[in-house]
């Protein structure tokens, strides 16, 4: 793996240890260039997963797009990067096997589901997106 330091291709693991429930491989490493030392993780690939969109488009499943939405759900809540991945993995792992194609709304449903045990404010801003809320009785149903 390349340093991010100095992008010499010599790296050594120094640690190893497995992560999201074992879903996945957190590796300390360090140069043997300059000694810098990185983290970096493996985990499955979901690949060939593709997402119904509202209008009945398909579209691959893109978990970038999945990360972006969260991240501006939570917005200045101090949510770690790692807890929103560890969010989106569990979910990934809870599709894995249940086919190849899934709706967008199933994706949505179960976001939501996470996000009202994990934080109100997110959950709220999400489901407002979501459930395209026009008007502020939109939102004070949702609170109610």
């Amino acid at each position: 793996m390349k340093c991010p330091k100095c992008a010499n291709m010599e790296t050594k693991v120094i640690d190893s240890r497995a992560v999201e429930d074992g879903m996945g491989i957190r590796r300390r490493r360090s140069c043997e260039y300059c000694e810098h030392r990185f983290t970096s993780y493996e985990k499955v690939a979901v690949t060939d997963l593709f997402v119904i969109k509202r209008d009945g488009s398909k579209q691959m499943y893109d978990r970038d797009k999945l990360r972006k939405a969260l991240i501006i759900a939570f917005g200045k809540n101090n949510l770690s990067l790692e807890k929103i991945e560890d969010i989106i993995s569990k979910l990934e792992n809870k599709r894995s096997g249940m086919g190849k194609e899934i709706k967008s709304e199933k994706i949505w449903e179960d976001v939501l589901h996470v996000l009202k045990a994990e934080n109100d404010v997110a959950y709220v801003r999400f489901a407002s997106v979501f459930m395209e809320f026009e008007t502020l009785a939109d939102f004070q149903e949702i609170l109610g």
